[in-house]
């Protein structure tokens, strides 16, 4: 299985931003679609009070700052320009991650929703939503939040498809601020089964697809999860992508690009489970010719090796 996808991570929550201009932006896109990528998802469209595009409404009711540039537009161009779809990442408030409660982020979202669809809607590489906010299990509000948003992505914008990038709860799902690698309450795979039985069950209705990150496991776990993730995803007639994390969660320095040979035992995996696609977090850092990091040049080669030796 090969990545045909990326997030675009442009406004960072706990990665170093590279200050990329429009120069740089459009000699990674070239990089994404020479390593086969066709979508790219912007993984928010603000954090707290950064965002990427000139949100009279999150300026005004957010006290967001106005950024010097409409990323939006530049990689809706870039997109068109190679070929590429483009997934809308909604707006994170950072309420969820301060509370726990999700509810919050339906109120923003519902006014950056419409906006969103009468600025770019248009374009021709708008072709689906991305439902920002991240969970691992029953959390509270998450059902009612993820079904709500998906159905007002859906019906603003005639159906184009949503989906979500959840994370197991594993031995590896640590607070990046802590300097712990593991733990030991890690979820179980039946707990896992039931509880994302139980969410699928209620937001099917307002998601197409899902792409449990993969990075929170042992990598002798991933065949069994991948399994359950592919059986409710089919039960619940949701495409099953695989995030195959391009960043190393082993490591005491969080994050750097992650060793070339962990990368293909995912992706090998996801091909094993029969998944339907497979997209990273996330190429620009960790796997881009031009990222900061020069472990990201030397992971670009191993891929496009791997990658033309399968083709």
């Amino acid at each position: 299985m090969l990545l045909t996808g990326t997030f675009i991570d442009e406004i960072s929550h706990d990665i170093p931003h590279q200050n990329w201009g429009t120069v740089e932006w459009e000699n990674d896109f070239k990089h994404m679609k020479a390593a086969g990528i066709d979508t790219v998802i912007v993984i928010r469209c603000g954090y707290r009070n950064f965002i990427t595009y000139p949100s009279k409404y999150l300026i005004d009711k957010h006290n967001c700052y106005t950024p010097p540039i409409d990323l939006i537009d530049l990689f809706l161009t870039l997109a068109e320009k190679n070929e590429m779809q483009l997934y809308f990442g909604l707006y994170d408030s950072g309420k969820y991650w301060d509370t726990g409660n999700l509810t919050f982020e339906i109120d923003a979202n519902r006014f950056v929703i419409d906006e969103v669809w009468n600025l770019y809607g248009h374009r021709k590489a708008f072709k689906g939503w991305y439902l920002s906010t991240e969970i691992s299990r029953k959390t509270k509000g998450a059902i009612e939040a993820f079904s709500g948003l998906g159905k007002m992505c859906k019906d603003v914008s005639s159906n184009l498809p949503v989906f979500i990038s959840p994370w197991i709860d594993g031995k590896k799902a640590v607070m990046a601020a802590s300097g712990n690698l593991s733990k030991t309450d890690a979820i179980s795979l039946k707990e896992h089964e039931n509880e994302w039985n139980e969410i699928f069950d209620g937001i099917h209705q307002s998601i197409d697809a899902v792409a449990f990150q993969d990075g929170h496991i042992e990598y002798h776990e991933l065949d069994s999860f991948f399994q359950i993730n592919k059986l409710l995803a089919d039960k619940y007639q949701l495409q099953c992508w695989t995030n195959a994390e391009s960043f190393d969660r082993d490591m005491p320095i969080k994050f750097l690009p992650i060793k070339f040979e962990k990368l293909k035992l995912k992706l090998e995996a996801a091909a094993r489970a029969g998944y339907d696609k497979a997209i990273t977090f996330e190429f620009s850092h960790f796997m881009s010719p031009q990222s900061a990091y020069v472990q990201a040049h030397h992971l670009y080669n191993r891929y496009i090796a791997f990658k033309n030796q399968l083709s």
